[in-house]
């Protein structure tokens, strides 16, 4: 028998148990099946914007060929150009941003107040008040807009933007919202209100160097969440707009892609341009923000 080095017998070898090495093999084996579904359900979500871009870049008879191509034969840049000269993007896309910043610093302001108002103050019929709020979640749009339609037409705001801006000044469309911080304001301990207006502050202070900073993240959802609802808004402008100067681009593109009586009707290959660049905007802008918008999902979900 051999001897070890310090003069005994050498340590029996110990072996491996067959367990262990299964271990890392069968973690392996998950992550790359997590891995391919994954890749799989983004590849569905990813096909459609991707049929609506390479579409886009046809030629009209391409474009309902079968079977179909998925990689295109010809690429025409030109469908954008042409498209372009007869779309009125630009017009469009500032009317859109217009009420898009409206509505955006309007709930900015009357969303955290109001939440905070629910989460810290002590004021009669609070809870009741808090239910009344979350009840018009409940209250479809459709059901409001003859009463809203009558009350700003006798205030002279049909065809400007004021009926589309000027109520999330006061909160309208945002009792989710109002929701949503209520409950992130509730997760923050007392103390930190208690210690700051020891220090001189006053709630006002309280809730502007205190509270607010720490809802960062939520207030980056929201902002992203209004974006795109208002960027993708319909029904609104189509009501309250009647002028084509103050159109946006969903009323734009809908005009557009509509066949006029005694006009040839756009082809289908400058309709997907138009479409492809109203698409490519909010997507931009998810991706640029991504990064504050997964953080405000997580922190809003846990301490919401």
């Amino acid at each position: 028998m051999a001897l070890s080095l310090t003069g005994g017998p050498p340590p029996p070898a110990t072996s491996i148990p067959t367990g262990q090495l299964a271990r890392p093999r069968t973690r392996n084996r998950r992550w790359l099946l997590r891995f391919a579904v994954v890749v799989i359900v983004g590849a569905v979500f990813f096909f459609p914007f991707y049929w609506l871009v390479i579409s886009s870049l046809e030629p009209q008879s391409e474009i309902l060929s079968f079977p179909p191509r998925f990689f295109p034969g010809v690429i025409q840049i030109a469908n954008y150009t042409k498209s372009l000269a007869a779309f009125p993007f630009l017009q469009g896309l500032g009317n859109t941003l217009i009420i898009i910043v409206g509505v955006e610093v309007g709930q900015l302001i009357s969303v955290p107040i109001a939440a905070y108002a629910f989460a810290r103050l002590d004021f009669p019929l609070r809870r009741i008040l808090f239910a009344i709020v979350l009840g018009t979640l409940m209250i479809p749009y459709y059901v409001t807009i003859v009463p809203q339609y009558l009350i700003f037409r006798d205030l002279g705001w049909l065809n400007t933007f004021l009926p589309l801006t000027v109520p999330s000044l006061f909160g309208f469309g945002g009792a989710f919202y109002i929701f949503l911080f209520r409950q992130f304001f509730m997760s923050i301990p007392k103390e930190y209100d208690d210690a700051a207006m020891i220090d001189g502050c006053g709630r006002l202070g309280v809730f502007w160097h205190i509270i607010l900073p720490q809802a960062k993240p939520a207030l980056a959802v929201m902002a992203i969440f209004t974006f795109v609802a208002q960027w993708n808004d319909f029904f609104g402008p189509l009501i309250y707009l009647t002028s084509s100067n103050k159109f946006t681009l969903a009323l734009d593109f809908y005009a557009f892609q509509q066949q006029v009586p005694g006009l040839q009707p756009q082809p289908a290959n400058h309709v997907l341009a138009i479409a492809t660049l109203i698409t490519i905007v909010p997507v931009a802008i998810f991706f640029a923000f991504q990064r504050y918008f997964m953080r405000g999902i997580v922190v809003s979900g846990v301490q919401g």
